[in-house]
């Protein structure tokens, strides 16, 4: 359906702006899955806490070994990066890319095997 003008010529339809999310956040598997490895990371005796951060553009879970230093672990969402390489991505304690992925079980696997190291030992 096109807008007619006054003078009769056809304009070009304008489809109604939809709105942006307001911010970015974890799908309740998502959060599982990331809670999960948090739980049996403290099991472990490695992590004691986390942090949350979500924004427009992204969403961060930061794990601490302790409350006040920096994360030992960040994993982070980035929606924007979805087409590219991977919206998932994994930081290590001093801001060094580990991971990236489209899978978060894929990314969450290096985590995953230091799990297992320190449960064995």
């Amino acid at each position: 359906m096109a807008a007619t003008s006054a003078g009769g010529s056809q304009g070009s339809v304008v489809a109604f702006p939809g709105r942006a999310p307001g911010q970015v956040g974890f799908a309740r598997e998502e959060l599982q899955r990331i809670l999960d490895l948090y739980g049996r990371m403290v099991a472990a005796g490695e992590w004691r806490d986390y942090a949350m951060d979500f924004t427009r553009d992204y969403a961060v879970f930061a794990a601490f070994r302790r409350a006040a230093e920096r994360p030992q672990a960040r994993i982070e969402k980035r929606p924007s990066l979805r087409n590219r390489q991977g919206m998932w991505t994994l930081y290590g304690e001093h801001g060094q890319v580990l991971k990236r992925g489209h899978e978060l079980a894929g990314v969450l696997a290096p985590m995953e095997r230091r799990l297992v190291k320190a449960v064995d030992q």
